[in-house]
């Protein structure tokens, strides 16, 4: 299992997924951290990296299918994914690749994956915008 976290200075997850300039991710065997990597997140303009077909549609708009591609793309081969924030058409993109976001209130890396490998963390949809 892999594990990303959106932030800025590998110490706190970042307050928006889309302004994050860096995945922390997390490899996990039989519930322990194994591994960790930093990857460079790419970050779209509000008409670049879309899917065909779905360029006309507005990308804050919740019924959307925007998929943010380029920067879903670094993270493709995770299972969840740590932010403080983001807006409804990323939480849709990421559940469409079978990525888990997660929106939570913890500010701490280490602190975030812990409480998702204990199964403590909560999931706060009503932080989407």
């Amino acid at each position: 299992m892999k594990i990303a976290v959106v932030t800025d200075n590998q110490k706190t997850i970042s307050a928006h997924f889309e302004r994050a300039q860096f995945y922390l991710v997390f490899t996990v065997e039989n519930d322990k951290i194994t591994g960790q990597e930093l990857r460079l997140k790419a970050n779209d303009s509000h008409a670049a990296g879309r899917e065909p077909g779905i360029s006309n549609l507005h990308f804050t708009d919740p019924h959307s299918v925007v998929t943010h591609t380029s920067m879903v793309g670094t993270i493709i081969d995770c299972d969840v994914l740590l932010a403080r924030g983001m807006d409804r058409a990323a939480y849709a993109g990421l559940q469409i690749r079978s990525i888990r976001p997660i929106i939570t209130t913890i500010r701490d890396v280490q602190a975030a994956v812990d409480a998702y490998l204990a199964g403590d963390i909560i999931d706060h949809p009503e932080r989407l915008h």
